[in-house]
C-alpha cells in the first residue's frame, strides 16, 4: 500500500520538500509532460480508427498500426517515467507515492504487449485485434485518471505548502 508523509493542511503529502525540488529540476518531469499528451492524442486517434473498423470494416491496417504507433508511445512513457521515478523517490518503479498507479501501468503494459505479441504471430484476426485494443485502451484510461488525480493532488499540495508558508511569514 502506499506510504505517504504527513503534510501541511488536510490530506497525505505526495512529495517531501526534497522530493519536490528534485521533480521541479528534472528533464524528466518535463519529458513526461510533453509525452503525456503525445500518448492521449495517439490514443484518440486510434480508438477513432478502432471504432471506425468496427462499426463498418473500413481502415482496417490504419486502425492496427495506430495501435502500434500508441503502444510504442506507452512503452516511451513508461522509460522515461522509470527514470523520472528513479530521479524523484530513488527507485525505478513503485515508490510509494506512486505505488497503485504503477500497479496498473503493468496491466496496462500487459494488455499492450498482448496485443502486439497477437498482432506479430497472427493470433488473433482484424476484429479480435481490434476488442483486445479496446481492452487495452480502457485500462489505460483507467490508468491516466489514476495519473491525472495525482497531478491534481500534487498541485493542491503545493497551493497548501505555498498558503503554510504565507501564514508562518505572516
Amino acid at each position: 500500500m502506499a506510504m505517504s508523509r504527513p503534510g501541511p493542511g488536510p490530506g497525505p503529502q505526495l512529495y517531501s520538500p526534497q522530493e519536490r525540488a528534485r521533480r521541479d529540476a528534472s528533464v524528466w518531469t518535463l519529458v513526461q509532460g510533453v509525452l503525456a499528451p503525445v500518448q492521449f492524442l495517439a490514443f484518440l486517434i486510434s480508438l477513432g480508427l478502432l471504432l471506425r473498423y468496427l462499426a463498418n470494416g473500413a481502415g482496417e491496417q490504419a486502425a492496427m498500426w495506430s495501435v502500434v504507433v500508441k503502444t510504442a508511445l506507452l512503452y516511451l512513457i513508461m522509460v522515461t517515467g522509470s527514470i523520472w521515478e528513479k530521479v524523484v523517490f530513488g527507485r525505478w518503479l513503485f515508490a510509494p507515492a506512486f505505488y497503485w498507479e504503477d500497479v496498473f501501468s503493468m496491466l496496462v503494459l500487459a494488455l499492450h504487449t498482448a496485443y502486439l505479441w497477437c498482432w506479430a504471430t497472427h493470433a488473433l484476426d482484424g476484429r479480435g485485434l481490434a476488442w483486445l485494443a479496446l481492452a487495452a485502451y480502457a485500462s489505460y484510461v483507467i490508468n491516466a485518471t489514476q495519473f491525472l488525480l495525482k497531478l491534481r493532488a500534487a498541485r493542491l499540495e503545493q497551493a497548501r505548502s505555498a498558503t503554510a508558508l504565507e501564514g508562518a511569514r505572516a
